[in-house]
């Protein structure tokens, strides 16, 4: 890997251990985006334990949309081509307040996927003109049939899988190759104080998938594998079961 890897979302925990691992495989430059004030010596320090020679850091606010393509250019200009751009932001919002709170509702898609839209927009022109390079896309299963227990972060996602599903469709013969993770539920901060869904994985697990579907150049990985059978039965139990189902 001769490139940078750029992790948009530089305090994510399985951005993190992505990144790790793509150091481990010979990544050598990455540059860490978070929001202004994210202290980020704890996954600096990872990542040159696992071999990085260089890590930069950005500040990154992911939902001022004006500033994504002035930072990607920056990133560019200052750290030579980009190998592999990691999109690891988002949030879980808090459900029962965004059922009577709009402006909450709002600001959960805005940031899982308006924002993402956008960066994923801006990132694919860079790479087109690059003429290589691997983008990796969280959705989750939360967004493959929505529950009325997260409907409104299970809507945002439903939409950024289609989205990067189209892109990634829409890249092919480009030379650019997009990876799109769909995890189910990730014990880790953003969970934390939840009761873990079956067929739960952890940052580490989801991470290794990641970055085994990336080398065989794989369009799509389920975390844990299993969740692909899973869903396809899904889609055929009763609606009236269906929205009974928990988070």
């Amino acid at each position: 890997m001769s490139g940078t890897v750029l992790v948009l979302g530089g305090r994510s925990e399985i951005g993190t251990a992505v990144a790790v691992r793509l150091a481990r495989g010979g990544a050598k430059r990455f540059v860490l985006a978070a929001r202004p004030g994210a202290d980020l010596k704890e996954q600096a320090a990872a990542l040159r334990e696992a071999g990085a020679e260089t890590v930069a850091t950005e500040d990154f606010d992911a939902d001022d949309l004006s500033a994504h393509r002035p930072l990607l250019e920056r990133v560019l200009k200052e750290h030579g081509p980009l190998e592999t751009v990691v999109l690891a932001f988002g949030i879980l919002g808090d459900q029962a307040r965004a059922e009577t709170d709009a402006a909450h509702a709002t600001a959960i898609v805005h940031t899982d996927y308006v924002a993402q839209v956008s960066v994923l927009t801006h990132t694919a022109e860079l790479l087109r003109a690059q003429g290589s390079g691997n983008v990796v896309v969280f959705s989750s299963v939360a967004g493959i049939r929505v529950r009325r227990a997260n409907y409104v972060y299970g809507s945002a996602k439903a939409g950024l899988d289609g989205f990067a599903s189209g892109l990634s469709d829409a890249l092919h013969g480009t030379g650019v190759h997009l990876l799109l993770v769909r995890p189910g539920f990730v014990i880790g901060r953003m969970t934390e104080g939840m009761s873990p869904a079956p067929f739960s994985s952890t940052a580490d697990q989801v991470a290794d998938a990641t970055a085994a579907a990336l080398r065989r150049r794989r369009e799509v990985v389920w975390v844990p594998g299993v969740l692909r059978l899973v869903f396809a039965a899904m889609r055929f139990v009763p609606r009236a079961v269906w929205r009974r189902m928990p988070r």
